[in-house]
């Protein structure tokens, strides 16, 4: 059992990303560590990678939109020790015509960011509320402040994410839980991402992708903030970007 309590990270995907980073820096600190993903190969390498280095880490394959699969992952990290902070990170984007944009994606999305993010951060509340202390976080991008042609099912979904992040944070803050949600505003510096585009790292220059470490250090800091000066909400950005 961590004397530190535990950290639930939703959304873990490749060692290259924020989920993984994240879910290291946690460790780093001494919590245990329980990673959620839908890819057993990926989810093993980022538990591998955080046991090497003295860390503790458990996997958990799932869904996080359906309720008894969010419910099983708060209830596992519960297990092992109070839990400390957890971070809801999933989900995808897409880019499609309004014109063309189908039903079934326009919701899925929405399930992924926003459904998803209700159901861990219910759940979590539940455990971290009688005990008057916890940090939720949820993650954002640059569609939750504003939508772009194209990525109407993205902008809504995440715009959704960040109102029930303020909802939360003005409930629940009274009651000693810090909710915060943390808008990347800029290209991450991740596999997601140079997957797609193998040349962006090289065409932005040093510094302009946001670093995966240095967005789990934002969370990190978040996590660690004194009640006196808690941040409901902070933007990052690589030096270069304009906004």
């Amino acid at each position: 059992m961590s004397e530190r309590g535990t950290a639930l990270v939703v959304g873990v995907g490749a060692s290259n990303g924020v989920g993984a980073a994240t879910a290291r820096r946690f460790a780093r600190d001494g919590l245990s560590v329980f990673i959620v993903g839908r890819t057993p190969e990926k989810l093993e390498r980022v538990a591998a990678e955080i046991r090497a280095a003295g860390g503790k880490a458990e996997m958990l394959i799932g869904d996080a939109t359906r309720e008894a699969e969010a419910q099983r992952f708060v209830a596992a990290a519960e297990a092992e020790a109070p839990l400390a902070v957890a971070l809801h990170n999933a989900g995808s984007n897409r880019q499609d015509s309004i014109l063309e944009l189908a039903q079934a994606d326009f919701e899925q999305l929405w399930r992924d960011h926003c459904l998803g993010g209700f159901l861990v951060g219910r759940e979590v509340a539940r455990r971290m509320v009688p005990r008057g202390r916890g940090t939720i976080l949820f993650a954002g991008a640059s569609g939750s402040l504003r939508g772009r042609a194209g990525f109407a099912a993205f902008a809504v979904a995440k715009a959704a994410l960040r109102a029930l992040a303020q909802s939360m944070a003005r409930e629940l803050g009274p009651k000693g839980i810090h909710v915060a949600h943390l808008v990347v505003d800029g290209g991450i510096d991740g596999a997601r991402l140079l997957q797609r585009f193998p040349q962006l790292r090289d065409q932005r220059g040093p510094d302009g992708l946001v670093s995966p470490e240095a967005i789990a250090e934002t969370y990190w800091q978040i996590h660690r903030q004194p009640r006196s000066a808690w941040t409901q909400e902070i933007d990052l950005r690589p030096w270069a970007e304009s906004f």
